[in-house]
Formats: structure tokens, sequence, C-alpha cells
């Protein structure tokens, strides 16, 4: 069995991400959002306009790791990437899809109690399907639970990545064709936010990601770094976005923590890695949690700022540790994988019971020769 090397560094990186994004969204919406605005005003402003910034963590990341497996010194992708996208896919959809569907359901009960602009629409079968083949952002749907865009941008971003590594096939052109795409994006592509529901809008920060992985070579560290730098440094000249300088920051340390050993050693703390380890469950499933807790709340809004306190600390609280349960009893590959055949039984059950149906009634009805 191949063993996996742990990196704390990144499990670090991303549990913090999905945490300042857990704040973000707590921040954001309902009437929490509004406790906390009179309790800290300034924490309040800082997370609504900055706190959506932590995406580039794992926008970084994501590329990091995808260059680390699919491209690791550098070469194209020898085989075709159809089951590499099938297996991505299905990691990535069957949590999302049972946290779309707790989405709605939490919905239907804050409804119930709580009129505010954070409770999504009554579900339709079509919001459904379009979640479920991750194209609800590309056909303007709207969204069934809050940041969910990014799962559909996750998927498209690995998808491009490997077909550009595939389409390469040779050493030097597979990175290449992937780095040229990750500068036409912070030249061009990042600056249309019109194409926001689009992999080309997020590919540079994507980009930066496989840059620090390939910049992880010693003897062309330091002149991969440096070319990283500038070239940013130059986008930004172009048009300043703060997003892409934090792109730019992670990026410079992911390069530089391969070759020091920072990835094993940076952040190596337990209660990070934990956090990490739990982190896209907690992105999927904290907006249902905020759902009913804003709902709740409602209820109590008047009892002053103590229990606006109390009631903002809950909503973390029990969205972390949802995250915890989601991520043991749905998002470990052995759970979906029970998900994943439960669904495979449920589909061909049908068939089952006609085939049957068929042989009885060949047992049943006389032979007419």
């Amino acid at each position: 069995m191949k063993v996996v090397q742990r990196m704390p560094l990144l499990d670090g990186l991303k549990g913090l991400a999905a945490q300042i994004i857990l704040l973000h969204h707590l921040a954001s919406y309902g009437p929490l959002a509004q406790a906390l605005q009179e309790a800290a005003p300034l924490l309040s402003s800082l997370l609504f306009e900055y706190g959506r910034m932590a995406v580039q963590v794992f926008l970084v990341i994501a590329g990091f790791l995808a260059a680390r497996g699919l491209s690791p010194d550098g070469q194209a992708l020898s085989r075709a990437p159809w089951p590499l996208l099938y297996k991505r896919y299905v990691r990535l959809v069957v949590p999302f899809m049972v946290a779309v569907s707790l989405a709605v359901v939490c919905a239907a009960l804050a409804d119930r109690w709580l009129d505010d602009d954070m409770i999504p629409a009554r579900a339709t079968v079509g919001q459904w399907l379009a979640h479920a083949v991750l194209l609800h952002g590309v056909l303007g749907v709207e969204s069934l639970s809050a940041g969910v865009w990014y799962v559909a941008i996750d998927f498209q971003l690995f998808a491009l990545m490997a077909l550009l590594l595939w389409s390469g096939r040779r050493r030097l052109l597979a990175p290449l064709l992937v780095l040229l795409l990750g500068l036409a994006s912070l030249f061009y592509f990042n600056r249309q936010t019109s194409l926001d529901n689009w992999a080309l809008y997020f590919f540079g920060s994507y980009a930066l990601g496989a840059a620090a992985w390939w910049a992880g070579d010693r003897r062309r560290m330091l002149s991969w770094l440096g070319v990283i730098c500038c070239v940013v440094m130059a986008a930004l000249l172009l048009d300043f976005r703060g997003r892409i300088v934090v792109s730019l920051v992670l990026a410079l340390l992911l390069g530089i923590a391969r070759r020091s050993g920072g990835l094993e050693r940076w952040l190596d703390r337990p209660w990070l890695g934990w956090l990490g380890v739990n982190s896209y469950s907690i992105f999927l499933v904290h907006f249902p949690v905020l759902l009913l807790a804003n709902a709740l709340f409602a209820q109590f809004s008047e009892a002053g700022m103590v229990v606006g306190v109390f009631a903002l600390f809950a909503a973390w609280t029990v969205s972390v540790v949802a995250g915890a349960v989601f991520c043991r009893w749905v998002e470990a590959p052995e759970a979906s994988r029970r998900i994943v055949d439960a669904l495979r039984w449920l589909l061909q059950l049908p068939l089952s019971v006609l085939r049957s149906g068929f042989g009885l009634l060949r047992r049943v009805l006389p032979d007419r020769g």
C-alpha cells in the first residue's frame, strides 16, 4: 500500500481558511450577522469585506496538489484523463449533493420561523439536477446553499489542468500550457467578472499553486520564485486585486516550504490538522446549520447582546462539530463508497424487478410453442 506523506502545513492552511469562510458567512447572513455587527463592528466589517479571500487558499493548494498528483516532475499526463475526471467528480459530488439536500431541508424548516433573504427559494427538480452535474453557476441557476459555486469551479479547474497536461504530450510543453493559461487568466480572464462561473477566471491562482510545486527543485527554486513574483507583480500593476496578492503570498510560501521541509513541519498542530481534515465537510454543511441557527435566534433577537454573542459562538461550534460528523459519515472515502453503492443498487432495482417479473411470467404462462 502506498504511504501518503502528511503535509501538516496544507492541512493547517485549509483548516484556517475554512474557519474564515464560516465566519465570513456568519457575518453576512441573517439576524446573527446583525448581532455580530452590534457586538464587534470592526471584526464584522473585516470578515464581511475580506473573509471571502480565504477561498484563494483552497485554489492555490488545489493547484499545488493537482501538479503533485498529475505531473510531479513537470511531465505530460501519459494516460487519458477521463477515469481521473470521473474519480474527481464522484469525490466532490457525493458529499456535495448530500449537503445540498440537507440545505434544502434546513431552508424549508427555517422558512417557517424566519423571513430573510438568506433562505433560498423552494428547490425545484431542475435546480437540484443542475447542482448534481455541477452546472448550476454556468446555467444561472440559483444556488441552494452558500459557497457552492466553489465545488463546480474546483472540478472545472482540475479537468482543465488534466486536459492541458494530457494534450501537451511532452515533458516541457505540458506544464508550459498550464503556465501560459495561468498568465492569460491573471492578465485578462480574472479581470472579467462576467466569467466568474468559469475555471478561466480562477485559473491564475490555480496555476500559481502548480508553479509552486514545480518550483520545488532546489536547482531552479530561486529562478522559478523570482519569475512568479515578477509576473504576478506585473499583473497587479495592470489591475490590483487583493485576492491575487493572497494567491502570490501563498504560492511563495508553498514553494519555499516544499524544499525546506516546511510542508511536513510548519503548522504541525493536532487541532489544525483536525480542522484541515474536516475542512471540506465544514465548508459544505455550515450554511444549513446557519440557516437553522438564524431562524432560532430570530425568536430571541430582543434578548440583548449577551444572548447574541452566545448564539454566535453556538452557531460556530455546531457548524464545526456538524462538519466533523459529516466528514465521518458522508465525505470519508469508505462512507462515500457506501452511498454510491446504495445509489447504484436503487438505480438497478427497477431493472431487477422487471427481470424477475418476466422470468415469473415465463414460468407461469403456458408454452405456446
